[in-house]
């Protein structure tokens, strides 16, 4: 289907006071995902939370949902809070041995950056390769590679590298694949079929336009095999329903990725979060994903007109624009584009504009014209 503007921007209230172009950041949150957030909290107080473990079909639900937007099955699907519990859970879950090493690129975001701090006390190296060509970091695996780790989309430049290839090679040679998709899925189409990412964490405060807090992790099949839990809790057994008489004793865990869960889940963040994702299946992906490019293709355009130079990156064509005005400060152009109720970011030097579906051209008319005006100002 086609996206009618005006139906979708009904959903975000912001859009009637700001020019909003930093989905990167931060997505906006439909009405509607709100309203399903609040319906949940209603209907605790109209049955005293009577049937909570009713509450977990509601979750399987949108588990399914998620699984049905990147191609997957139910039991691929774990709900975490962030991509950095997602990491944690994979890092702490693998049995390295000293002289291992992991892969990341340079410029990541911070969580991959930082897994010196959670491996280098085990005697296992991180490597950065600088972004650029996937060539250079089949250069850096070597046959002590445990781990690839890095961003559908980088936060900073919008660069977006080959996976599916880098996957298939990872693959021939055993090494692990991390995808952090959280500036990516829900802006553009994710297949873990093509792709075959061994997890993919996804924090759907940005693209899926989802509460902060809210997320899942996609487990493969074959390294759920491999990888133990991390979390132990009451919804560990795999008989976990039986609340009458819970199992006591060593878990026996479950074959799908809901073993990763442990305990309670946040079931109003999950409303919302389910709410959003059946509405941008219904809008369509592919829909979405057109969207997003073209509007993204014609900020790049714009800026540039401006004066503005690309970040310098290869890579896939990115739903996020970076750019640098030679001699001008990006927090300072930032911050000055926020005084006039248009939202964009800075981030290491660049300009970073980045448009989902609830924008227009228009969106970017204002975006042009404000900024033009604060440059012949400065």
């Amino acid at each position: 289907m086609s996206i009618d503007p005006s139906v979708v921007r009904r959903e975000f209230p912001a859009l009637e006071r700001w020019t909003y172009l930093n989905t990167a950041t931060y997505g906006l949150v439909p009405a509607r995902a709100v309203a399903a957030n609040a319906a949940h909290w209603a209907h605790r107080d109209e049955l005293a939370c009577s049937d909570f473990i009713g509450w977990y079909d509601d979750a399987d639900r949108v588990r399914a949902s998620i699984a049905h937007l990147i191609h997957a099955s139910p039991d691929d699907i774990a709900f975490v809070p962030n991509t950095a519990a997602a990491l944690g859970l994979l890092v702490a879950g693998l049995d390295w041995r000293s002289g291992d090493n992991v892969v990341t690129l340079a410029g990541e975001f911070p969580n991959c950056l930082y897994l010196p701090a959670l491996l280098g006390r085990r005697g296992v190296a991180t490597r950065e390769v600088l972004p650029g060509r996937s060539e250079d970091i089949d250069a850096a695996v070597d046959s002590r590679t445990r781990l690839v780790a890095l961003s559908e989309v980088n936060y900073a430049t919008g660069f977006r590298p080959p996976l599916a290839d880098l996957s298939r090679r990872l693959h021939d040679r055993g090494v692990l694949l991390f995808v952090d998709g959280t500036q990516s899925v829900g802006g553009l189409q994710f297949d873990v079929r093509a792709t075959q990412p061994d997890m993919l964490a996804v924090h759907g405060y940005k693209w899926l336009i989802s509460p902060t807090g809210a997320g899942f992790m996609y487990v493969a099949p074959g390294l759920r095999a491999r990888l133990d839990p991390i979390v132990v809790g009451w919804r560990s057994h795999h008989e976990w329903r039986n609340v009458d008489n819970l199992h006591h004793g060593t878990p026996v865990f479950d074959a799908s990725a809901e073993r990763y869960e442990g305990g309670g889940l946040p079931f109003g963040l999950l409303h919302a979060m389910g709410c959003a994702v059946d509405w941008m299946i219904e809008v369509g992906p592919h829909t979405i994903e057109h969207g997003v490019m073209t509007l993204a293709q014609s900020a790049r355009e714009r800026l540039e007109r401006l004066g503005a130079e690309p970040s310098v990156v290869a890579g896939l064509p990115s739903p996020i624009v970076a750019v640098r005005f030679p001699g001008r400060d990006p927090s300072a152009l930032a911050g000055a584009l926020k005084e006039r109720r248009v939202l964009v970011a800075a981030r290491h030097g660049c300009l970073r504009v980045s448009p989902h579906f609830y924008n227009d051209e228009s969106d970017l008319d204002r975006l042009e014209e404000e900024l033009r005006s604060v440059i012949l100002k400065a």
